[in-house]
């Protein structure tokens, strides 16, 4: 009877649009009043108004993705999507007729070398082909996508494709509906394959910083292991290294032809718009786009159950973990609604049997469940990492025996209430952002589903019995039906890095310029007035108390509040306070057990959380507006009487120590201590950071006086929630329990390392990809009159696709995934500028990246048609972008730290209009050129020219211990 009510709803929402030339579907009660239009060539197009900013999040989703790669080019759905970015026959060229037998030829070579074996053969195909593609790029337009969308105001120009789906980002202003769509339909209608062989070094180099992410390699092994007969197990996204090495561009093509076709498609958008000119945009550029009305569809053998555990082993740089996972229906299952409690009532972060049992409890170093959906199957995983001195097996035990715990019923009913509550309030959360809800349109898209069954979910959930649970639970979480991966430290077996051939830089043709480009520039629009923040207006100031300030901005939007204590100390004062707080969560108060703090905080739909940074430390209270005061008591009896225990203490050092211990084996956290050392040096680092016998020295009284002490001090309290500004001071009266006189607090200001002379700091790390940072104190203190040039300057070098650093570094030279260069901002009025230039690349490129980086830096290269969409893009964003909710508490606060009241914005809007190239020449000579620099270097040091990089400066290599702390 309900499902007939639901499509009754809809079918009369269908007969409510029919007086429109457009019809549509909508849901009864969806809070998000979505429209679902469907035009005649099969597109799909979801949408909803959200008129806060004048913005709107689009997103172009393909059912497609890594799984319909022909087995013979395995990697294509993700190369495709690199290659949408190269331009059509209108744009990213600047004579198509002329460039398309040269293209024509690099397909055919390509055809040619894929099937070649011989090497000398295949060297000699491929200098051909790279001959053939630098006389091409003559007559191209590098990034000419880019441009366009830059000279649209664009923000987040992106893509991902995943197993499932390919899917194309924009965040746009709202008065440039028409550009976008008319981009966008000649851009999947008509995209045209240029620069193949660059972008080819590209994806090897993605798939070879794959190489050390040993999460990648773990999630390969549970698809491989739950699903050996469907493409989800037997290829993967990046694709293999054969298939990589053997391009087509003809498959490419063929792919294109095949997939990208408006029945397999939809345009998703939220934001600010009126629907019928929106659909009406849409159908005037894409509605003529032909549809394929032979769409393959994906056929594979159905799994067989699972009746003893697979067992899987990998292996890499990273700490060991282990993963289990068990083979679920398609995310169109009505059974997911409960897979998705399960998760919850395993692992919230907060109450579930994981968080209480195993991490509360110190079982283990961590550990986590959820369901994941995806069309053709989902899973259930568990996941955990040991303790020191824990085998993996004894993890898996623990993992194992809390699944058995779901199956048998034994956890509290309680839970499946809490679980929907806080799944409620996600919603809530989720839905008040406009990039969000266009995400749920994609997922709904490409899962297949009716969105009727996503927007009642919620009421599905709320009848969930735990019956229900304990019955999927035995059907699904079987002791026996699961995969396991063992991810194990030490060297891949299987690792092999593709070594990238010879390539000739392709001309970057920086002043040419397609006449579509131009047209799209001289395209009229309305202008948007921009807005930018009164603080007098959009936010207030009151003492709740003495010692005690208020930041008040009013959620008008829905019930969730943020109540956050900010303290002007933090570990440059006292390197044991993440300690502390860290040692915090464990406890319980003089009324209530940890375990019960954890439920009835989950219970009440509320949470907190305690970080301490170098110069400030926050205690944040989040959740539903109703149940503020009843958080507030809770947090504040754990922070005024907290109950000690050696115990725990004892067990929390040991897994920091563990924990310390893992992060010296994670790529990305190396980097990054060597980065906080390069900038910061090794006193900070000293002042920053326990060492591990000062950790272990550490007692709860001296831990939980800290605490003490600290709520002894004077701070500020940012609220944003539902309640008013007297509701507010009321609470704080009744529940913030504070010294009754408040010390004062001096605030430190972190400040950058001078750069007197060049040099060069190495740090170990067994890599076939180097990371590489290049770092000046530009040694000039704060001065907001150079907001105008520095951002501008910041825009035009290192802004985006469209900057002179991504063009060279990776479009025109292929020599990194990912680069990056800026002048540093300082955060306080008292401390420095700073300018960092960051890559990620391989080993055996580091001097041609280097000297490349060296060179646009120094000799900063000039055009002012690039010159012309990097401003007229940062003034479209200026124009409407929008400070909003909570962020204006944050902005306030970031202005007052540089001595400011004034929207920094409303200064650059205003002087960066009437500026030229010469105005960033000039801040290019004034703040960048010939500057002495430290160049930090992570990766394998007996892989690296050593003799080079003394050309640089003085080496030394600097110890895990040394940039750690520990």
């Amino acid at each position: 009877m309900k499902r007939f009510l639901l499509l009754t709803a809809v079918i009369l929402a269908m007969l409510a649009s029919s007086c429109s030339k457009y019809k549509y579907e909508t849901v009864s009660g969806d809070p998000l009043k979505t429209r679902i239009y469907t035009l005649p060539n099969g597109l799909k197009v979801y949408m909803s108004v959200m008129k806060e900013q004048p913005r709107i999040q689009t997103a172009i989703a393909v059912r497609v993705g890594g799984k319909n790669d022909p087995a013979e080019t395995t990697g294509l759905a993700h190369y495709f999507e690199h290659l949408m970015f190269k331009g059509t026959e209108k744009f990213g060229t600047s004579d198509y007729a002329a460039e398309k037998p040269m293209l024509d030829e690099i397909e055919r070579l390509f055809e040619v070398y894929r099937k070649t074996t011989d090497e000398a053969e295949r060297a000699a195909i491929y200098h051909r082909i790279d001959s053939i593609s630098y006389e091409a790029s003559k007559i191209a337009i590098p990034n000419e996508y880019d441009k366009l969308m830059a000279a649209i105001g664009a923000n987040g120009t992106n893509a991902f494709t995943s197993q499932d789906m390919t899917v194309y980002v924009e965040d746009i202003p709202s008065n440039q509906i028409d550009n976008w769509a008319k981009i966008q339909a000649d851009r999947f209608r008509n995209p045209v394959i240029r620069g193949f062989h660059t972008e080819l070094e590209t994806i090897y180099e993605e798939k070879n910083m794959s190489l050390t992410q040993d999460g990648r390699k773990i999630w390969e092994a549970m698809d491989a292991a739950l699903f050996p007969n469907h493409p989800y197990g037997t290829q993967t996204v990046l694709g293999t290294q054969e298939s990589l090495k053997n391009p087509s561009i003809t498959n490419v093509k063929n792919y294109h032809k095949t997939y990208y076709v408006p029945n397999n498609m939809a345009v998703c958008v939220s934001g600010d718009f009126d629907p019928d000119q929106m659909i009406a945009t849409i159908d005037k550029y894409f509605g003529d786009m032909q549809p394929n009305p032979d769409l393959p569809k994906l056929e594979f053998k159905p799994e067989e159950p699972i009746t003893a555990p697979v067992v899987k082993e990998v292996y890499g740089p990273e700490a060991a973990r282990v993963m289990l996972g068990w083979r679920l229906p398609a995310a169109t299952d009505p059974s997911n609604d409960v897979a998705d409690i399960v998760g919850s009532v395993l692992y919230n972060g907060q109450a579930g049997l994981i968080d209480l049992d195993l991490n509360q409890q110190q079982k283990v170093l961590s550990a986590y469940a959820y369901a994941s959906a995806q069309p053709d199957y989902g899973m259930f995983l568990m996941a955990g990492s040991p303790k020191a001195g824990q085998s993996l097996d004894e993890v898996r035990d623990l993992l194992l025996a809390e699944a058995a715990k779901i199956r048998a019923g034994e956890f509290d009913e309680g839970l499946i209430e809490a679980s929907v509550n806080n799944y409620k309030m996600q919603l809530m959360n989720e839905f008040d952002k406009y990039d969000q809800r266009t995400m749920f349109y994609v997922y709904s898209f490409i899962y297949g589903k009716e969105w009727a069954d996503d927007i009642r979910q919620l009421e599905r959930m709320e009848k969930i019995t735990k019956q229900d649970v304990v019955d999927w639970a035995n059907k699904y979480l079987g002791p026996e039906s699961y995969a396991i991966v063992y991810k194990r430290e030490g060297k891949d077996p299987g690792e092999q890095k593709i070594a990238a051939p010879k390539i000739t830089p392709i001309a970057t043709n920086r002043d040419a310029q397609s006449v579509f480009l131009t047209e799209i520039q001289n395209t009229e629009v309305k202008p948007i007035e921009p807005a930018f923040v009164d603080y007098k207006k959009d936010m207030s100031q009151f003492e709740a108390r003495k010692g005690i300030d208020v930041l008040y901005k009013k959620n008008e939007s829905n019930d969730i509040f943020t109540l956050t204590y900010v303290f002007d100390t933090g570990t440059e004062n006292d390197p044991a306070l993440n300690l502390a707080f860290d040692y915090l969560g464990y406890l319980g108060s003089e009324s209530l057990t940890a375990e019960q703090i954890a439920s009835k905080m989950y219970g009440i739909a509320c949470s907190f959380s305690m970080q301490a940074g170098p110069t400030s430390c926050r205690i944040s209270i989040t959740g539903l507006g109703e149940n503020m005061a009843e958080a507030m008591e809770i947090v504040e009896g754990l922070l005024n009487k907290p109950k000690p225990d050696e115990a725990i203490l004892a067990n929390l050092k040991a897994d920091m120590i563990k924990s310390r211990a893992d992060a010296k084996l994670n790529q990305g956290r190396c980097f990054g201590a060597l980065q906080t050392y390069v900038f910061y040096g090794p006193d900070f680092i000293r002042r920053t950071t326990l060492t591990n016998p000062a950790l272990e020295a550490m007692s709860s009284e001296m831990l939980l006086a800290k605490i003490g002490e600290l709520m002894g001090k004077q701070h500020e309290v940012l609220y944003y929630g539902p309640q008013s500004e007297k509701e507010v001071t009321e609470a704080l009266a009744m529940h913030h329990k504070t010294s009754a006189e408040l010390q004062p607090l001096e605030k430190k200001h972190l400040q950058l390392l001078p750069t007197d002379e060049s040099k060069v700091l190495m740090a170990q790390y067994d890599a076939k990809q180097l990371y590489y940072l290049q770092y000046a104190n530009l040694g000039k203190q704060f001065d907001v009159a150079a907001d105008p040039e520095i951002t501008l300057y910041n825009e035009y070098f290192g802004g985006g696709m469209n900057s002179v650093v991504f063009q060279e570094m990776r479009e025109a030279r292929g020599l990194a995934y990912t680069a990056q260069a800026s002048i540093m901002q300082p955060n306080y009025a008292d401390t420095k500028y700073g300018y960092m230039a960051f890559i990620a690349t391989q080993n055996d490129k580091m001097q041609m990246a280097i000297e490349a980086f060296d060179e646009i830096i120094n000799n900063m290269p000039e055009s002012e048609t690039a010159f012309k969409i990097a401003k007229e893009g940062l003034i479209s964003r200026l124009r409407t972008d929008r400070t909003v909710k909570e962020q204006v508490l944050w902005s306030f606060i970031r202005l007052r730290n540089l001595g400011l009241e004034e929207d920094r914005d409303k200064q650059i809007f205003e002087k960066v209009q009437a500026m030229t190239l010469a105005d960033v020449e000039a801040a290019q000579e004034k703040w960048v050129k010939n500057r002495k620099y430290v160049y930090g270097i992570l990766g394998d040091i007996q892989d690296l020219d050593l003799n080079y990089l003394k050309t640089l400066g003085p080496i030394r290599t600097v110890s895990q211990e040394e940039i750690f702390g520990y």
